[in-house]
């Protein structure tokens, strides 16, 4: 069995890349909120609960770093589909392999490659 065409790679997984980004994309929007700066009105909020939101907006912040980072690694990956180097190994140029792209096909290094 040889390589699929950028064709058959981009019918395969475009979709799917463009499926997370949006969804994606709408948890950050619906998240904002979380993220904001926690108001320290001392007259009606006590210093644990003002913590204890501190800490929420923390974790929120982080997480949405992390979605973000992932974003970007979408973003790339529909690049390199219109430009027809995606599954294609950026180190050595070799196909990557639908097994390893169907795991995370934002991958972008061969299995020999990324070790």
């Amino acid at each position: 069995m040889g390589e699929p065409t950028p064709e058959a790679l981009k019918s395969r997984y475009l979709p799917r890349l463009q499926e997370e980004l949006a969804s994606l994309r709408q948890a950050s929007a619906d998240t904002a909120d979380h993220r904001r700066p926690v108001t320290l009105d001392q007259q009606s909020v006590g210093r644990l609960s003002r913590m204890d939101a501190m800490q929420q907006q923390a974790m929120a912040a982080a997480q949405d770093t992390r979605r973000h980072a992932r974003i970007r690694a979408l973003d790339a990956a529909l690049r390199r589909i219109e430009g027809q180097d995606f599954g294609w190994c950026d180190a050595c140029g070799d196909f990557i392999g639908e097994p390893r792209l169907d795991i995370d096909p934002t991958i972008m290094r061969c299995r020999d490659c990324a070790r």
